[in-house]
């Protein structure tokens, strides 16, 4: 069956049909699901029964996949994967993370400094109610900016911080190892970047680990945040996604926030994710700005 390619949402996201990912695809295939990722930022596949050997070596045609920093989330079969699950085991510990609760809008890795903008989840088990993912397109949320707020984020870099996100967290979920927290300073990153691709300006936000603005006093600049990430998230920004089983789906963080919606403690959720370094030529890659040349 050949590859058919359906826009989906306000637009930016698309479901690719007709893919085998247990088998291996042909170059002209992979070529044209990579350039698909760059334009749409979410790639959805459905009704795929993938090993996570399968569904990691799919995810890496896209970017070098890298572990997680909560290496109590990651699978034991091939440790590129996190289990995001409610699942325990039987000694009654949580098998992944982030539970059942809602997920507030974020941008995956944006606290670091050289962020895995790539991600992906595949849906092995769902709940029978709630549990949708939600993403926002933060070029369409830039271009409709008023003057205003474009001549105020222009040239401005934002602080991120991953304790602000673990303070978020339930109590299961605000562990780090030593080597999680070495591996996570707080960084700078521009709220302003352009697709390498389209040229189309974009804003870079996490409203789970942002804390400031460089060079405005702290109030100013959260009000500043607030401001940006609640005309972000509009509805005409936004492609929710009812999981069914089988779901793969890509989203590139470097345009994006995403959140879940809650859903029954009781039902059971499975999702397995993995995070991928996106190459530069086709994807918005955050800069980073080393606190020590901002003055910080």
């Amino acid at each position: 069956m050949a590859m058919e390619v359906e826009v989906i949402g306000p637009g930016f996201a698309a479901e690719v049909k007709g893919l085998r990912l247990w088998e291996p695809l042909a170059a002209d295939e992979v070529d044209r699901l990579r350039n698909l990722f760059a334009e749409h930022g979410v790639l959805v596949i459905r009704r795929q029964s993938l090993s996570e050997h399968e569904y990691a070596d799919f995810c890496a045609l896209f970017g070098a996949l890298e572990r997680t920093v909560r290496t109590d989330w990651a699978s034991r079969v091939r440790p590129e994967i996190s289990l995001i699950t409610n699942l325990r085991g039987s000694n009654g510990n949580p098998l992944g993370g982030l539970g059942d609760g809602e997920v507030e809008w974020h941008s995956d890795q944006a606290y670091m400094a050289n962020p895995a903008t790539g991600a992906g989840l595949h849906a092995v088990e769902i709940p029978g109610d709630g549990g949708r993912t939600f993403w926002a397109n933060l070029i369409a949320a830039y271009e409709a900016l008023p003057e205003r707020l474009k001549q105020a984020v222009e040239g401005k870099s934002a602080l991120f911080r991953y304790q602000k996100r673990l303070d978020m967290y339930k109590d299961a979920d605000r562990k780090l190892s030593e080597e999680g927290r070495k591996r996570t300073p707080d960084v700078l990153h521009p709220l302003v970047h352009t697709h390498p691709r389209t040229g189309k300006k974009a804003l870079y936000l996490d409203p789970t680990t942002s804390i400031g603005i460089v060079g405005m006093p702290e109030a100013e600049g959260n009000a500043l945040l607030g401001e940006l990430a609640a005309h972000s998230v509009r509805p005409e920004f936004v492609y929710a996604h009812n999981w069914q089983v089988g779901d793969v789906v890509l989203w590139s963080n470097g345009f994006l926030l995403h959140r879940r919606e809650p859903f029954p403690a009781a039902d059971r959720r499975l999702m397995k994710r993995a995070t991928m370094h996106l190459p530069a030529a086709l994807h918005i890659i955050p800069d980073t700005l080393m606190l020590r040349e901002a003055g910080a």
